[in-house]
């Protein structure tokens, strides 16, 4: 994979140049789109760049996210069975975050509406197969799963360097995996009933979180935790930084 600066991205974003670039990139990648590998239906992204929003990431909606594929942060892997998902730390954000993100947000009505349910009514459930391929350098932090609520993250998988975890609200919880190797395949689910939220780990159970919330949805992806700039700014952190991960397999599931 091309290694791309900021300097050199912005350049290519601004000049044309990006079609060079993006020949040298794609040669190495596999000709299947995302939605090819993942049911993207009831999705939409969110990159880390702001062509169509200056200042913000840029979003892709049903049905344009149904042939959509970006060279730098959404593309099929060589091997044409998973996603990559790639978040560098220079990149754009959302309103709201410091961090940026290259994410899947539920949506419903074959994705023309977002999700929103709450933990009382039904059960509702994330499935992720993926693998972690890279982390910033400075801070080696990433988000890959999370249920967020109308206000903030409730719960949400997360890896700092090796050590893979279950972080809620500003907690740390139970520790899945304390020496997390990058390309290391793994299964993570979260399970909403009741007012319960289940946490498995490669097929087992692992944590039970009871909180009440409302207004809730799914995301999967690659939320990178560090930043070159602005309000979460890390100090020392190059701006062509990045996480990035693979994945395999994703749904959601509600029974009501």
């Amino acid at each position: 994979m091309i290694k791309l600066t900021k300097t050199i991205l912005r350049l290519a974003l601004s000049t044309g140049l990006i079609t060079l670039l993006s020949f040298d990139i794609s040669a190495q990648q596999a000709t299947k789109l995302p939605s090819q590998i993942l049911d993207l239906s009831n999705w939409k992204l969110n990159i880390p760049e702001g062509i169509k929003t200056p200042g913000g990431s840029d979003e892709y909606r049903q049905p344009e996210l149904q042939t959509y594929s970006n060279e730098f942060w959404f593309y099929a892997n060589n091997g044409g069975n998973a996603v990559v998902f790639r978040a560098i730390t220079g990149g754009t954000t959302t309103k709201g975050s410091g961090y940026p993100r290259s994410e899947l947000r539920e949506m419903i009505d074959n994705g023309k509406k977002n999700a929103s349910w709450s933990s009382s009514t039904g059960t509702h459930t994330l499935f992720i197969d993926q693998s972690i391929i890279h982390l910033p350098v400075k801070k080696p932090h990433i988000v890959v799963g999370q249920i967020h609520d109308a206000d903030d993250d409730v719960i949400v998988f997360r890896l700092e360097k090796n050590k893979l975890f279950v972080k809620m609200d500003n907690d740390k919880g139970p520790l899945l995996d304390e020496n997390y190797q990058l390309g290391t395949r793994f299964t993570v689910m979260f399970k909403v009933s009741n007012d319960q939220t289940e946490c498995y780990y490669n097929g087992k159970l692992k944590f039970t979180y009871p909180k009440a919330f409302t207004g809730a949805y799914f995301k999967a992806g690659a939320y990178v935790q560090s930043s070159c700039q602005g309000k979460r700014k890390v100090e020392g952190e190059a701006c062509d930084a990045f996480g990035a991960v693979e994945i395999y397999k994703v749904w959601a599931k509600h029974e009501l």
